[in-house]
């Protein structure tokens, strides 16, 4: 191991958004920071990211907004319609009022395109990155934290930030619960727009709305691909199938939807099929000198498409309330984390869980059917273009 491997102010487990971007921040404090990941080489597997104003203003303020701009798509608008009458809903403008508004743009990349600018980052900033460490557990001894990985590899630092998603291993040491199963999947797919006839909508987001299913469309990297996203309820999911061998569930969810939505499915990869979870909300992710961030504290379902929002807004938390605590201009108070890990846990748990809770609420509007799918159509009619529905989510205070 290199020097800073061997005695890093910190020790961040996981290489996803949440952990590369915690890395950045704390670097950025003046840290000494080593990453470890448990897989071969660092990636990011999936397709098309949308980054609301909440998330790019962080990119901006760290400098990469530029970078996540040039390689990906500012659309037009958020649209919304009915999937089987295909009628438009509402439609929200996301360019000069809005941006003006929020302080930074909406921003569709994909979603290794924003890995690779957090990685290179990282690497720039000096951030230490170990892969194929398996971590086991972290210990705290007299205000020192341990990691444990698997053939016996310790990492010591001063604090440990837990970023190893969806299926934390560390969770385990603050919350004996499990990943939640929402019963739907959803299929994904990036195809080139050259390769597809009389497409459209190519400067928007839109979202077609159904009886138990959606479908979600918008251009990635300069416009020359276009992503689609598929979800709906699987019975074979909800008997705890996670990968299905057919794509007939996915054809007979679609069934009563408009061409255009039945068209687009041809545009899916459908080898392989993801299972929607996330967790219920815990109001503690601090145990000893290690605290969880990302999606091993509060892993949300996609309706808000805030899931690499949030883990930016707790990198960017993290950044600020350890500058000038545990990171000063007189050099490093370790015994700072203690407060530092309380209030984090203090401002974001709230946050996290709100967001958590109204993606679910969200997801259900979106699929609903008979009266209830009346009643939602007639309440996104009349929805106006302001700001009413979103300052909470994107607003410039909305994370502190």
């Amino acid at each position: 191991m290199s020097q800073n491997a061997q005695n890093p102010d910190v020790v961040i487990v996981g290489g996803g958004m949440a952990g590369l971007a915690g890395a950045l921040a704390l670097t950025g404090n003046g840290a000494k920071v080593t990453l470890v990941e448990q897989a071969p080489e660092f990636g990011e597997v999936g397709a098309g990211l949308q980054l609301a104003p909440n998330a790019t203003g962080i990119l901006k303020r760290w400098g990469l907004l530029d970078q996540v701009i040039n390689i990906g798509v500012t659309p037009k608008h958020l649209v919304f319609r009915d999937a089987i009458t295909g009628e438009e809903l509402t439609r929200q403008d996301v360019g000069g009022d809005f941006v003006e508004h929020y302080g930074a743009p909406y921003v569709v990349v994909h979603r290794s395109d924003l890995h690779r600018i957090l990685l290179e980052a990282c690497r720039r900033a000096g951030v230490v990155l170990v892969n194929d460490v398996h971590v086991e557990r972290v210990e705290t001894v007299d205000n020192r934290a341990r990691v444990f990985a698997t053939g016996g590899a310790v990492y010591e630092a001063d604090a440990v930030i837990g970023a190893d998603g969806l299926k934390s291993a560390l969770r385990r040491q603050v919350a004996q619960d499990e990943p939640v199963s929402s019963a739907y999947v959803a299929y994904r797919g990036a195809v080139p727009v050259a390769e597809i006839e009389d497409v459209q909508d190519l400067e928007d987001v839109v979202v077609y709305l159904g009886p138990n299913c959606h479908l979600v469309q918008y251009p990635l990297r300069k416009g020359e691909l276009l992503n689609t996203v598929a979800v709906f309820e699987s019975p074979s999911f909800e008997q705890g199938v996670e990968q299905y061998g057919d794509v007939d569930e996915l054809e007979e969810a679609y069934k009563d939807c408009v061409p255009e939505v039945r068209k687009a499915l041809t545009n899916l990869g459908r080898s392989i099929r993801w299972p929607m979870y996330d967790r219920e909300p815990i109001p503690n992710w601090v145990s000893g000198r290690m605290v969880l961030m990302g999606d091993a504290a509060h892993p949300v379902l996609q309706y808000l498409a805030q899931g690499a929002c949030q883990a930016l807004e707790d990198a960017a938390t993290l950044q600020d309330l350890s500058r000038g605590t545990v990171f000063t201009g007189h050099g490093i108070d370790p015994a700072a984390w203690d407060g530092v890990m309380k209030s984090f846990n203090d401002v974001r748990a709230p946050r996290t869980a709100r967001v958590q809770r109204t993606a679910r609420v969200w997801g259900e509007s979106w699929h609903v059917d008979g009266i209830g799918r009346t009643l939602r159509n007639m309440l996104f009619r009349k929805r106006g273009d302001d700001f009413e529905y979103t300052d909470w989510l994107y607003g410039e205070n909305a994370a502190r």
